[in-house]
């Protein structure tokens, strides 16, 4: 069912909120769920809590009926923040080498939460096996192994982990076997370069066609490496419980694996701008952020309030955010987004005081610029979220507010 939304609606329901502002439509998320839910075909779907940043949300998507198999997290800290919050079941995405946060992750699982670690070095092993020791809890692992592809002259992928070779995913559980206070439970392979390039992006042009050849190829590779480590895992004893695969751009291929058994989405529940431009799937434009007409310097340009909400990674044009609603606007190139002010281009008639909606490039972070997202459902807000951020900030309020009074 097609959900269509215009500036009149959004304008309507958020004509008394103080801009900027972000919100999360809860029809178009819900709308989003179901089709990553169609895409997985009864794959389970762990969720990207990094590509979502508000735990009311990812709550909503954890209890809408999607088949979940848990939440990758980001950090130690978020980990930690939503092990305490009752989210169950979470692989932590990237390795942590601080002690005093393997310490932290260490009591949550001696709590009894399911709580798992990502490594890829012996150097990880030894420091979670140390702090298991010193807690007197055995702490589960996972294998982060690289999924990059190479091609004569190009490195396709991204400089992730150092597990790249059979030998070398074998050699290091042997060390994991040696150590008394970690086991393993799974292993993670990220194809970034299928999950999260778009291949139908206007700024490629013709790397486009070159682009979906490339991950055609990566396809194959990538599946026979991740067998041929499981396997050999499996001859050397171990007993996965997790083999993690993909994200949202790769959800067709990662499921036409066997032997994986669950597949990372996360991108897809908002639909950030970049998600746009793949050539097999289009979701909904579940998140967005507005701003405010402060400024009409001359007629037809007007000045938005803040805007600097700028995407990581290689700095490009798709890292901008993009105007969305009304549609006849435009930024202007040689000023683009800026921290305090946002000029555009418009033959809409804007008012000093009106909002103009813009969609953030990378879904995770524009929660990262906001408090808390407005809620938005059948015309109406119907609450309002805190942002993880938000939450941090509540957080240290609440302990000067405790302690220092």
């Amino acid at each position: 069912m097609e959900i269509k939304r215009d500036y009149k609606y959004y304008k309507e329901i958020f004509e008394n909120t103080t801009a900027p502002f972000a919100y999360v439509d809860l029809d178009l998320l819900r709308k989003n769920i179901t089709d990553i839910s169609k895409r997985a075909e009864g794959k389970p779907i762990r969720v990207a809590s990094k590509s979502v940043r508000c735990l009311s949300v990812i709550q909503k998507i954890l209890n809408s009926g999607l088949k979940v198999a848990g939440v990758m997290s980001y950090c130690a800290q978020d980990t930690i923040y939503l092990s305490q919050n009752g989210v169950e079941n979470l692989l932590l995405a990237y390795p942590v080498v601080d002690e005093f946060y393997i310490h932290q992750l260490a009591l949550e699982i001696k709590k009894g939460k399911k709580i798992v670690l990502m490594v890829d070095l012996p150097e990880h092993v030894e420091r979670i096996n140390e702090v298991g020791k010193l807690a007197g809890v055995q702490i589960p692992i996972c294998l982060d192994i690289d999924m990059t592809t190479r091609f004569p002259g190009i490195y396709f992928g991204v400089y992730r982990s150092s597990l790249k070779l059979i030998e070398e995913a074998r050699k290091l559980y042997q060390k994991i076997k040696n150590c008394d206070y970690v086991e393993l439970k799974g292993i993670m392979g990220y194809e970034a370069q299928i999950a999260g390039l778009a291949d139908n992006d206007p700024i490629n042009g013709l790397k486009n066609p070159v682009i979906r050849l490339l991950k055609s190829k990566s396809v194959k590779i990538v599946a026979d490496r991740r067998t041929a480590i499981i396997n050999m895992l499996g001859n050397e004893g171990a007993e996965l419980e997790i083999i993690n695969a993909g994200g949202t751009g790769s959800i067709e291929t990662s499921i036409q694996e066997p032997l994986v058994t669950e597949v990372t989405a996360g991108s897809g529940f908002f639909n950030s701008k970049l998600f746009d431009y793949y050539h097999n799937f289009q979701h909904e434009p579940a998140a967005a952020f507005g701003l405010e007409v402060v400024r009409i310097p001359q007629p037809g340009v007007y000045t938005c309030y803040g805007g600097g909400f700028i995407a990581s990674g290689p700095v490009g044009k798709n890292k901008q955010p993009s105007p969305y609603l009304p549609q006849q606007v435009k930024t202007i190139e040689s000023e683009g987004f800026g921290e305090v002010q946002t000029p555009i281009l418009s033959t809409y008639p804007f008012q000093i005081g009106d909002p103009v909606f813009f969609r953030h490039a990378k879904a995770g972070e524009l929660c990262e610029h906001f408090d808390k997202v407005y809620l938005v459902e059948n015309g109406e807000i119907v609450a309002q979220a805190p942002t993880f951020r938000g939450d941090r900030v509540l957080e240290i309020l609440n302990f000067v507010k405790n302690n220092f009074q």
